[in-house]
């Protein structure tokens, strides 16, 4: 579970997490302009898994949840990437551009927010597009322009499929590698070597959401 390392390298790195998800059985349940947000001291954005219902996802929820004490005095937002989280997963590409859409409206009409750009297995494969492609390609067409790039406070992804393949975000972006963790839970087939395809669905139950929350906070918190 690589936490911090340290410019973003093309979408291909985002072909290569959507190869991933193709050829692993995941056991989980078009881009649009956001709308302008409302200011609040801390926005989350996150993409949810494969198949999850609208919204930021049951990981992203207890993530979020698990966030906000540990940020005492300071108000949580979140957004909920739009992208279909289907089984056709190079429209995650979609996904990406929201992502990105949203933290660049979120940086220029939010000048005192802290963004926290999240994901859980498909949904970190959109935050490894939007964290490692410095151009449009494959689909994503609104790449992070570089003054963005400070704005992000932390990132925080689970079940990442590009981990499988010995590329966790912590290795491979540059940019945010130090403000990131690429949490795999043991033995998840989806971002490990591992077996269990039970270990993909049980990331509120490992200990791992209170350590992302945690390298959340402390990156918040230093930035306050």
């Amino acid at each position: 579970m690589p936490v911090g390392t340290t410019s973003r390298r093309p979408s291909i790195h985002f072909a290569v997490a959507a190869a991933v998800l193709a050829t692993s059985a995941c056991a989980v349940t078009p881009a649009v302009a956001s709308a302008a947000p409302k200011c609040s001291d801390v926005e989350v954005i996150f993409a949810r898994g494969t198949d999850e219902p609208s919204g930021i996802g049951a990981v992203g929820q207890a993530f979020v949840d698990t966030l906000r004490p540990m940020v005492k005095g300071s108000t949580v937002g979140t957004y909920a990437v739009q992208y279909p989280a289907s089984w056709d997963f190079l429209k995650a590409a979609a996904g990406a551009t929201d992502m990105s859409k949203r933290a660049q409206t979120t940086a220029s009409q939010c000048p005192k927010t802290q963004i926290v750009l999240g994901g859980y297995s498909q949904g970190a494969a959109v935050v490894d597009v939007v964290a490692t492609s410095p151009v449009a390609g494959l689909g994503y067409n609104a790449p992070l322009p570089a003054a963005v790039v400070p704005r992000i406070a932390s990132i925080v992804v689970f079940g990442n499929p590009s981990a499988r393949l010995g590329q966790p975000l912590t290795r491979m972006s540059p940019d945010f590698g130090a403000r990131t963790a690429d949490l795999c839970n043991t033995n998840d087939p989806i971002c490990s070597l591992g077996r269990d395809f039970d270990a993909h669905v049980r990331y509120q139950q490992s200990g791992l959401i209170q350590l992302g929350a945690q390298w959340a906070a402390r990156h918040i918190n230093v930035r306050t």
